[in-house]
């Protein structure tokens, strides 16, 4: 294979991935804890767009508590949503053993 070949390659690998970085944007993805009175939601540019609390779980005197559930969550939403950007790029350059976390 000649350069010129492999410049074209990397250009079209290069614009596979920014497309499904685009579409990933659009896809969500929830994280909960405490038996699903907290959520995050966070989409695929890793952005939270949601945080949905149930009153259960508000008690001024267990703000610790709330604390330790709301970043449990958010851990749980982040970690589902890089498990899906793995997989969609994974897709685009076919397992070719890119360094984790890339994206």
């Amino acid at each position: 294979m000649n350069i010129q070949q492999m410049v074209k390659q990397a250009q079209a690998l290069q614009m596979k991935m920014s497309k499904v970085q685009e579409e990933l944007k659009t896809r969500e993805e929830t994280g909960s804890s405490g038996g699903g009175k907290v959520k995050i939601t966070m989409n695929g540019a890793q952005e939270v767009t949601a945080v949905a609390i149930d009153p259960a779980v508000v008690n001024p005197d267990e703000a610790d508590l709330l604390e330790d559930l709301v970043l449990t969550a958010f851990k749980d939403a982040r970690t589902k949503v890089t498990k899906l950007i793995e997989e969609e790029m994974g897709k685009v350059t076919g397992g070719a053993g890119l360094p984790p976390g890339l994206f």
